[in-house]
């Protein structure tokens, strides 16, 4: 399929990369219904709005929102409870759109403005200091979603997945050399923090 069309198809979507689609990625998505892999029922943060979009788009029959994908809802973006934090990073890689800032044993914090509001980052965080709240925004093409941050959400993806992919490339490589850390000691670095938090409430 021309990467046109899978352009257009990727134009239309909203750009959370929340992955309830079933697809790591908006574009990865885009690819599939390009494709014809996926239906184009399956993203739940653009409902209706992107639905009757790629219906006109590709000549297919309009559908309802698949319940497999979940509801759609309103916009929320995530807040971390700083006092909690334990500075784990566990929440930095998993957010899509490097939102999250924050060094390692210190507190994190969330760029509003560049929140998707994707909730990718609520299952790693070990000591639940993470929460959602509303994010009310009038949009135009998407009643939640303003086009000028769509397009940002698009680019900074690319740019997570790349920096993932180099992070990727040390980790083997440190790993040959026996530097990098192994499961257990992860683990354990993650239960020092927490006994350093609580030693200090």
């Amino acid at each position: 399929m021309a990467d046109t069309t899978i352009e257009s198809i990727d134009a239309l979507l909203p750009q959370t990369q929340c992955t309830r689609c079933g697809y790591p990625r908006c574009r990865d998505y885009a690819e599939a219904i390009a494709q014809g892999k996926a239906d184009i029922n399956r993203c739940p943060p653009g409902d209706d709005t992107t639905i009757r979009a790629l219906s006109e788009l590709l000549g297919r029959p309009p559908a309802i929102l698949d319940p497999d994908c979940g509801p759609h809802g309103p916009r929320q973006r995530a807040v971390i409870d700083e006092d909690t934090c334990i500075g784990c990073r566990k929440c930095i890689d998993a957010c899509p759109v490097d939102a999250i800032v924050g060094s390692r044993q210190f507190m994190h914090t969330v760029i509003a403005a560049d929140c998707t509001g994707c909730e990718l980052c609520l299952p790693p965080c070990p000591v639940d200091c993470i929460r959602l709240v509303p994010q009310p925004v009038a949009g135009n093409r998407w009643p939640e979603y303003r086009e000028g941050e769509v397009s940002r959400w698009r680019n900074l993806t690319a740019q997570h997945f790349n920096r993932l992919a180099r992070k990727r490339k040390r980790r083997t490589y440190q790993r040959g050399k026996s530097i990098f850390p192994d499961r257990e000691t992860i683990r354990t670095d993650i239960q020092a923090a927490i006994a350093r938090r609580r030693s200090h409430r």
